[in-house]
């Protein structure tokens, strides 16, 4: 890894208008001017930011005019510049490129953020005259016909006003005030806790016999990272964000699995970095915060704003999972011990990934360590990936090398739609490093907005690991997949078409915001895409047919594991937030047994994707009550799926029919609305089931298939 273009260093200057946040950048498309900004830029563009966007507000409030779309509504929308782009990147830094200069920073001004948010928000003036707007369209006495998107803008502030407390009298708005800026701190406090705490927690081996089974170019690796840690000799295995391990599925040295998995499963449930009691406070906190608006639940609050509606339909989607992933795990480990048994040993958890390999290859003769080599990065990207973007929806990527990123390891593209138009930039940031928090995701530093003039500037982080110097990036199937999935996210970005900032891209119903994700997975196996990125990266030679109908073949084992372990972490999502405020949780790890148990999901074989300690998405993130949105998008996902297979999967017309009805639109058009223009019905639960193998003829009560119809 290069050295940093972000510095940590202070400023050498004085005055805010020699800051390089202090107007907007002049490089292409608005991306941030990297190289020229310090941790000391940022304290005073928040200052400046609060200070410019108070004015702002403080302008459309003191109005003498009748509220109308243009002076109330339009305005918000130009108003916060400053103190947008010093947060967008600034919080793209927290998550990517972090020091401790800037997570300190982050304690500071997270929970600033959030109480300048309230500020806006709880607004009486304010609220009042995104009312009177809301009210003229319902009573159909608003003066000029509000266009489709302004309609959308319409219900999303009025709704934002209303879930953030508007309607709250003056003490209740004084005590949401708090609780708000006491849960920012302490999420601030969970995240950086799992950050120190997974760096913490890596695997350090001295023997190298203890790493029998990985790859020269995986040793080596580990090699580099025990470097790069400051330890003189050695091997060093970080940890990934969830349970599961990568390695765990070729270390063949038992006692190095389990070293591996308890390091995993035990993050940030020890001092200095436990994370439980803050996560027992920020669910208690949401609870008092939920009922001071009027809800039973953070649950309920939540599902206010999402597609799903209600708990009970969210309750009848997992219903309908549970007992067939349990039986069909089940199913697994009886395979997995008979396995373990002729090794002499009883099937543990860190032994699961192990001999689930060994059933691929005896099985399916599918190796899935030996199909690294396959999968180089810059060929799964450019021949894959943006491959697969160009047949549907005739995207071109030319690198901008004269374009830095936050760290050398960031490349830049730029994004040229049909006609050669430049519509966007795409960042690359794949590699793990120190002070990148675990996971992969996609954020964005610009939104599109035709309001303001902005072409979108996305990125895509994922956690790699980087190879040893010379050597070639090589990615397991897994790890392609993922990239497939952040690349949807990014061309949800990407190709969105909205007037409005606050409709742009991503700006979705949570759990509808998954769906264009989950669906350009399918392109990974996709015969023309996989046949044209999956070559070997020695030899040149293309991945065998068998290889492929081999791997197509063994899709459906480990489902019974995967809808398990993903389940047992979504029921934990919402034990934590269907509390009432004064329920007693003394101790989160019984809490977290006590809802599995409940749930029908306790296994002492199969972990949550996420335990309580590390639950990043839910704790720190923007998942809270959430997390059901992959399986419900993936609801979706399935059914779009044969929806592309049926019309001719990668083409043009197919692509374009998806990008104009559903990428483009962001939150301008109803989510649902835009599923149903495109596959022309009502999502059914059936192909899902079928994807997962939970629909098998053979059960004496199989899970019924009838439509899913969120809100």
């Amino acid at each position: 890894m290069g050295p940093d273009h972000f510095s940590p260093q202070p400023a050498q200057t004085t005055g805010f208008s020699a800051n390089p946040l202090a107007e907007p950048s002049t490089l292409p498309f608005g991306l941030p001017p990297f190289e020229a900004i310090t941790a000391d830029h940022f304290a005073p563009a928040f200052e400046a930011g609060f200070a410019e966007h108070i004015v702002e507000i403080e302008v459309i409030t003191d109005d003498p005019a009748a509220p109308t779309i243009e002076n109330t509504l339009v305005a918000l929308e130009r108003a916060g510049r400053l103190l947008d782009r010093t947060a967008s990147l600034f919080f793209n830094l927290v998550s990517s490129c972090s020091t401790p200069e800037i997570r300190a920073l982050e304690t500071e001004f997270a929970p600033r953020m959030a109480a300048h948010r309230d500020r806006l928000l709880l607004d009486p003036e304010l609220f009042g005259r995104v009312g009177t707007i809301a009210a003229a369209v319902r009573n159909g006495t608003i003066e000029v016909a509000p266009s489709p998107e302004e309609l959308a803008l319409i219900d999303r502030y009025h709704l934002d006003f209303v879930l953030a407390g508007a309607r709250l009298g003056s003490a209740d708005s004084i005590r949401l005030r708090k609780l708000n800026q006491q849960i920012s701190g302490l999420a601030t406090l969970f995240g950086q806790n799992l950050h120190n705490a997974t760096e913490a927690a890596a695997l350090r081996v001295t023997d190298p016999t203890a790493l029998a089974g990985m790859s020269g170019e995986q040793i080596a690796g580990a090699g580099a990272a025990a470097r790069a840690a400051g330890h003189l000799d050695g091997y060093l295995i970080p940890l990934i964000l969830p349970s599961r391990q990568p390695l765990m599925s070729v270390l063949t040295d038992r006692e190095t699995r389990r070293r591996l998995y308890e390091a995993s499963i035990n993050r940030a449930s020890v001092e200095p970095y436990d994370n439980r009691p803050v996560a027992i406070e920020i669910a208690r906190l949401r609870a008092e915060r939920a009922a001071l608006l009027g809800f039973p639940t953070h649950a309920d609050l939540s599902f206010a704003d999402q597609t799903a509606g209600s708990s009970a339909a969210v309750d009848e989607l997992l219903g309908q999972l549970v007992g067939p992933a349990m039986e069909n795990s089940a199913l697994e480990a009886e395979k997995l011990a008979r396995l373990a048994a002729a090794d002499g040993v009883e099937l543990a958890p860190w032994d699961w990934a192990f001999y689930s390999e060994k059933v691929k290859e005896q099985e399916y003769a599918v190796d899935t360590a030996a199909l690294r080599p396959d999968f180089e990065l810059d060929r799964v990207l450019h021949d894959g990936v943006f491959f697969a973007a160009e047949r549907l929806y005739g995207l071109t990527f030319v690198l901008r090398a004269d374009l830095a990123g936050y760290t050398q390891d960031v490349r830049v593209w730029e994004v040229r739609d049909p006609t050669g138009t430049p519509i966007g930039l795409y960042l690359g940031d794949y590699f793990a490093r120190e002070g990148k928090r675990g996971g992969a995701w996609m954020n964005s530093f610009v939104d599109q907005s035709e309001l303001l003039g902005n072409a979108p500037v996305v990125v895509n982080n994922l956690n790699i690991g980087e190879p040893a110097a010379g050597d070639p990036a090589l990615l397991t199937l897994d790890e392609v997949n993922t990239l497939f999935h952040e690349f949807g996210h990014a061309l949800h970005g990407l190709l969105s078409r909205v007037r409005f900032p606050r409709l742009s891209g991503t700006s979705v119903p949570r759990d509808f915001v998954e769906f264009p994700s989950q669906v350009n997975e399918m392109w990974a196996l996709w015969p023309e895409v996989l046949g044209n990125y999956a070559v070997h990266v020695e030899t040149g030679e293309p991945l065998p047919p068998e290889t492929t109908a081999a791997i197509r073949a063994a899709e459906l084992w480990g489902q019974g594991f995967g809808t398990v372990e993903y389940l047992a972490a979504t029921l934990l999502d919402q034990a934590w937030h269907r509390i009432s405020a004064d329920t007693g949780i003394p101790d989160a790890t019984a809490f977290e047994a006590n809802a599995l148990a409940r749930a029908g999901l306790s296994s002492s074989l199969i972990p949550p994707r996420y335990r309580t300690s590390y639950f990043q998405h839910i704790f720190a993130g923007g998942y809270s009550a959430g997390y059901y949105s992959y399986i419900w998008s993936e609801v979706l996902d399935a059914e779009t799926v044969e929806w592309f297979t049926a019309n001719g999967g990668l083409n043009r017309d197919t692509g374009e029919q998806f990008r104009r009805k559903l990428l483009s639109v962001g939150g301008s058009v109803d989510s649902m609305h835009a599923f149903r223009s495109v596959v022309g019905r009502d999502p059914d639960i059936a192909p899902l089931l079928r994807r997962r193998g939970l629909n098998r003829t053979d059960r004496s009560q199989p899970a019924r298939t009838n439509p899913v119809r969120p809100g």
